[in-house]
């Protein structure tokens, strides 16, 4: 089974969650080998939190859990993407929908 290279970027991978149905990006986060195994395990995301140092599972105790529906891995397997099914409908630590909200204008 292909898996992420989790010896690059001291064994902390980016995550990004992408809504299954729309395609619209979530939220950003950082996976360990062990939240890996975990989300493969429970079909829910499981992220490592760095702030924390320990495994966070979306939504335990907020209840906007993140059901995984595929997982892709980029080319060069040190980045992954988890689209998921999105429950509760918020998927950032503000209250928003998505944590993508910043516009920041363009020197154009």
């Amino acid at each position: 089974m292909l898996k992420p290279d989790f010896k690059k970027s001291e064994g902390l991978l980016p995550a990004i969650a992408q809504d299954y149905e729309t395609g619209e990006i979530l939220m950003q986060a950082y996976m360990n080998e062990e939240s890996w195994n975990e989300t493969l395990k429970s079909g829910y995301a499981v992220y490592y939190s760095r702030s924390r140092q320990e495994l966070w599972k979306k939504g335990a105790t907020s209840g906007n859990l993140q059901e995984v529906k595929e997982i892709l891995l980029d080319c060069d397997c040190d980045s992954i993407l988890l689209k998921i099914k999105q429950i509760g409908g918020v998927a950032c630590h503000t209250g928003k929908r998505s944590c993508f909200f910043n516009s920041v204008p363009l020197d154009k």
